[in-house]
């Protein structure tokens, strides 16, 4: 029997990242041309989205090309669910295929558009600090010469204290990210050249961050006494506590659009 008074799950978030609508509404502009003028909408443009949770900003790519299909790769079922529902709520399920897959050797592509939204580590079970290396190779080989991969990853806005680190997750360590620079260049490295390079704002952390986390503050707010609140306060109390006592203003979010380099 499903609990109807469990925690609810990030009905806050409209993307599973910090990713304000402006910024979407940019890199889509982008992604389509229709910032240069040579947007086609008829165009059959091919979408792949690693780790795609509920696929939000794919959903909006495909609505702004008409003739463009879409394939999202994700291991979380509830997150693969509210995508298929939100795409047939929106006309799009013809044209939009969740997969509950690992996106480890992958085969879905290539395709014409790669997005990879903090989900770098769902192509590689290399660990970090090579896990990006080995990301962006899997990314090259999964986009088609001529398109575009859209790159959310994560760098160090400044070299971690060691206290910062010691909230973070476990194990979290200086030589786990690079700074920007650095990041764009292993991506110049592996074959791609940076044609636009951004990062997320400190508001649009603060917005994902308090998202994520206000469905279950209310929650536990009006039942303190649940069976599953010890539980649950705890999990948001860490997650807070790793937020804002160790990466808050560390970590940064990147969002580079790398094109191919061609053979």
């Amino acid at each position: 029997m499903v609990d109807r008074l469990a925690p609810p799950r990030l009905t806050r978030l409209t993307f599973h990242g910090p990713l304000s609508e402006d910024r979407a509404a940019r890199l889509i502009h982008r992604l389509t041309g229709t910032d240069t003028g040579t947007a086609d909408p008829a165009a059959r443009t091919t979408v792949l989205d690693i780790g795609c949770g509920w696929g939000e900003f794919m959903l909006r790519l495909l609505e702004a090309t008409p003739g463009a299909t879409g394939v999202g790769i994700d291991l979380a079922e509830d997150d693969l669910a509210r995508g298929r529902a939100n795409a047939e709520r929106r006309g799009l399920a013809e044209r939009v295929h969740f997969a509950h897959e690992s996106a480890v050797d992958t085969t879905r592509g290539p395709a014409d558009v790669v997005l990879c939204f903090s989900s770098s580590h769902a192509l590689t079970d290399t660990e970090p600090p090579h896990h990006t290396a080995a990301a962006l190779r899997a990314l090259h080989r999964l986009v088609k010469p001529g398109g575009r991969v859209l790159l959310g990853e994560g760098f160090w806005q400044r070299p971690p204290l060691a206290a910062e680190l010691s909230a973070m997750w476990p194990d979290a360590s200086a030589s786990e990210f690079h700074d920007l620079a650095g990041l764009v260049d292993l991506a110049i490295a592996e074959g791609f050249r940076p044609a636009w390079i951004e990062s997320a704002s400190l508001d649009e952390w603060e917005h994902f961050e308090s998202a994520y986390q206000a469905d279950v503050e209310e929650w536990l707010a009006a039942h303190p006494d649940h069976p599953l609140a010890k539980e649950t306060r705890e999990r948001v109390d860490r997650h807070r506590g790793m937020w804002l006592r160790g990466y808050r203003g560390v970590m940064g979010l990147a969002y580079l659009t790398l094109v191919p380099v061609e053979a």
